[in-house]
């Protein structure tokens, strides 16, 4: 495989066409705003999302989504919000001979499909055969791929060729992949572990210490599995890189944008106060209410996500959250 095109021109797409530069000969990157794309050209640098990190010269931002014409994998990693409106105009540039990956984690608001059932979706309403795809997810804070410090990541594939494809186009000696034959795990794992680390934030901005956040993680996961094994996932997903890997560095990390906005609720801001402040995508926020549709549609209590939901978007009392979950009926863990 020759030439990578990278549909998205964040921090995490950056990264990403960063760490492919290192096996193509060229990495298109596809930003939505031409004037900026044009900067990021001239400067080598993603100044906006990931400062500080000189774009090798393999990597090219652009604005012409025909670019991914002949390209040999592509690189899907739009915010969840505007992932399907994207994906639908870019789909009809592309062949069904190539392998999609899907880098965007998050669950669709009303059809409460994950990214890759989106791009499947699409395809299928234009008529159009999809390409191969698999799903990249894992512990990954797109300031320390652009640094090239170690992550350790996987790729998930209904087909194993698909997955093994993947596997192949990212490795290289500082960013491992694994496989798996468990794309709605992995999918689900990269989902919710956003709305955990919301939760993980509202405990530091209110000072609650490291028992509350160690409780809040480990129970998060216990959320995470209930919802992924109900849906038709695999238990041991849940336990690797996609489920608690990534929940951890998510919730631990000064990166994580989803503990950062939590820290601030818990400090008593509100989201319609901090909303404004960020631009790029909260996705725990916008996954929040998709993840309770789903605990509804599957019969599965999640009550941390409830109560994200709650100080979300119905300004709750972080404190009144707090004494809510503590005094759950008593039980055994599960």
């Amino acid at each position: 495989m020759k030439r990578a095109f990278v549909l998205g021109g964040g921090g995490w797409g950056s990264a990403l066409a960063l760490v492919l530069s290192e096996r193509f000969e060229r990495v298109d990157v596809w930003e939505h705003e031409a004037a900026y794309a044009l900067e990021v050209e001239s400067l080598r640098e993603n100044r906006r999302y990931l400062p500080g990190v000189r774009l090798p010269d393999a990597v090219h931002m652009g604005s012409d989504l025909a670019a991914l014409s002949g390209a040999d994998l592509l690189v899907l990693s739009v915010p969840s919000a505007f992932f399907r409106a994207v994906w639908s105009r870019a789909l009809i540039h592309g062949d069904p001979s190539q392998v999609a990956v899907v880098a965007t984690k998050g669950i669709e608001p009303g059809s409460l499909m994950t990214m890759r059932q989106v791009a499947q979706d699409e395809c299928a309403k234009a008529g159009r055969p999809a390409p191969r795809l698999a799903t990249l997810s894992g512990p990954s804070h797109a300031e320390e791929v652009g640094r090239r410090l170690p992550a350790t990541l996987v790729a998930a594939s209904l087909d194993h060729e698909t997955a093994q494809l993947a596997q192949k186009a990212f490795s290289n000696d500082w960013f491992r992949v694994y496989t798996s034959a468990d794309p709605l795990g992995v999918e689900i794992g990269g989902a919710l572990k956003n709305v955990v680390a919301l939760a993980a934030g509202v405990s530091d901005g209110l000072g609650l210490g490291d028992n509350a956040k160690a409780a809040l993680i480990t129970r998060g996961l216990a959320e995470i599995s209930r919802l992924g094994l109900a849906m038709g996932a695999q238990a041991a997903t849940f336990h690797g890189l996609t489920g608690l890997g990534d929940l951890v560095v998510t919730c631990m990390s000064r990166h994580s944008r989803n503990r950062g906005v939590g820290e601030r609720l818990g400090r008593g801001e509100r989201w319609s106060g901090i909303s404004p402040t960020f631009h790029q995508a909260v996705e725990g926020v916008v996954t929040s209410a998709s993840t309770l549709d789903l605990s509804r549609r599957h019969g599965v209590a999640l009550p941390i996500a409830e109560q994200v939901n709650a100080i979300l978007f119905q300004d709750k009392d972080p404190r009144a959250a707090l004494k809510d979950l503590m005094a759950r009926p008593l039980k055994d863990e599960d």
